[in-house]
């Protein structure tokens, strides 16, 4: 019995001596891994993925499937749904969508989001509207859920937001490339602003064009006429068209969406107004010149993120392949579209690369590095904010078609 004992206690200060080296092992492992400076870390990366027994990988998509924003909700599933479609699995399994409609209205918004979190999606796309992700943004960052949006551009979205990040550029940026354009492609030396009141999306980035084209031409009353009017009184449009007119301004940024543009447009043009206008990429839609006329829109140029007679990246090519194998050949892909695909595109990327579906930190972690990502829309690299560097491309409506005018390349080694 004595004998017996003595193995047993042998045995176990043999186990012991192999626990305590295994131990020492893993810390020494630990110590040495990139990234992985505390035992959490190491555990969450290497351990907690093994134990995700879900068969497929979710992927939220966060939309205004319904309500006044349906049309562009739709155009950005659409995208999401492409890429889906081209590219339907991630980890080695079948991602599954999952739909959340918040309905064009960011209270609903809100009680979408807590669904998708309950529903354990991976990384959630969307939502067309700026106050629609505003929304969410304080539940999807508590629960540690990864997010990026597609077309929207207020700042505050990603601002101080880590869990959230976008595809399209911010209004800023886009201010800067048409003063740009004026300046260099166009050799304007005077400009005239016209924005609606109490418009926070006109007023931003029409300050970003301002304070640019005063830089790049160094005059600072470059900008000779700036006006604020209220957008249902038709008669104040008249008489600010008139004062721009009159200023001999040889161009007019105008950053209004595509419906107030279209008037605004017919009504200059039968004032005589020269001037070259200016809108941002929410003018990109054939729609600008059926609402406002092939006669209005002829001396127009707006920016964009996403030219579909360039092909930037092979996967540019690719996906307007695919587009109009679905759609029919004379389908013309929208930017909405387009970010969409490269949204979805990023997600699967991210999650082969973090190695899980399930933890939300891994995967932001993964996210915020994405560096030069080939997208359908080109080159995507996050900045500190989660924003996308990444070109753009004005174009000018020639002949009842909209050409490439011009492109900024930014400087992604001065961004860091």
């Amino acid at each position: 019995m004595t004998k017996i004992f003595n193995n047993s206690k042998q045995h176990n200060r043999s186990k012991g001596i192999r626990k305590a080296a295994l131990l020492a092992t893993v810390m020494v492992l630990v110590l040495n891994l990139t990234g992985c400076a505390t035992f959490e870390n190491f555990k969450s990366t290497f351990i907690d993925k093994e134990e995700e027994p879900e068969s497929t990988v979710r992927i939220g998509v966060f939309e205004p499937l319904s309500g006044k924003d349906k049309e562009m909700g739709e155009m950005e599933a659409r995208g999401i749904e492409l890429a889906h479609t081209m590219f339907p699995k991630a980890l080695g399994k079948e991602v599954e969508l999952v739909y959340g409609d918040n309905k064009s209205d960011m209270n609903v918004a809100e009680s979408v989001a807590k669904e998708l979190v309950d529903k354990r999606v991976s990384i959630v796309l969307g939502s067309y509207g700026s106050a629609n992700s505003l929304a969410a943004v304080s539940t999807f960052e508590k629960a540690k859920l990864p997010a990026i949006a597609i077309t929207n551009t207020n700042p505050l979205v990603t601002s101080y937001n880590p869990f959230y990040f976008r595809v399209c550029l911010l209004d800023s940026f886009q201010g800067v490339a048409l003063a740009k354009y004026s300046v260099e492609a166009l050799k304007a030396s005077s400009a005239a602003i016209m924005r609606p009141e109490n418009d926070d999306y006109a007023i931003a980035v029409s300050q970003t064009f301002s304070d640019k084209f005063i830089q790049m031409t160094g005059n600072a009353n470059a900008v000779v006429v700036s006006c604020d009017y209220e957008a249902d009184k038709k008669k104040q449009v008249t008489e600010d068209l008139k004062k721009i007119k009159e200023s001999g301004a040889q161009v007019v940024f105008l950053p209004v969406k595509l419906e107030e543009a279209a008037e605004i447009l017919k009504q200059a043009k039968k004032m005589g107004v020269t001037a070259l206008f200016l809108g941002t990429d929410q003018w990109d839609s054939t729609k600008l010149m059926e609402l406002a006329g092939k006669e209005a829109v002829q001396n127009v140029s707006f920016s964009t993120i996403f030219d579909p007679n360039t092909n930037t990246t092979i996967m540019s090519d690719n996906f307007k392949k695919a587009y109009k194998a679905k759609y029919g050949q004379d389908a013309v892909p929208e930017s909405a579209a387009a970010l969409g695909f490269d949204a979805y595109m990023i997600a699967v990327d991210s999650l082969n690369k973090a190695g899980t579906a399930l933890n939300g930190e891994a995967l932001r972690k993964v996210i915020a590095n994405t560096r030069e990502f080939p997208g359908a829309s080109g080159t995507i690299t996050f900045d500190m904010n989660g924003d996308p560097i990444k070109s753009v491309v004005v174009k000018k409506i020639v002949g009842g078609q909209a050409i490439s005018a011009y492109t900024m390349e930014p400087d992604i080694v001065s961004m860091y």
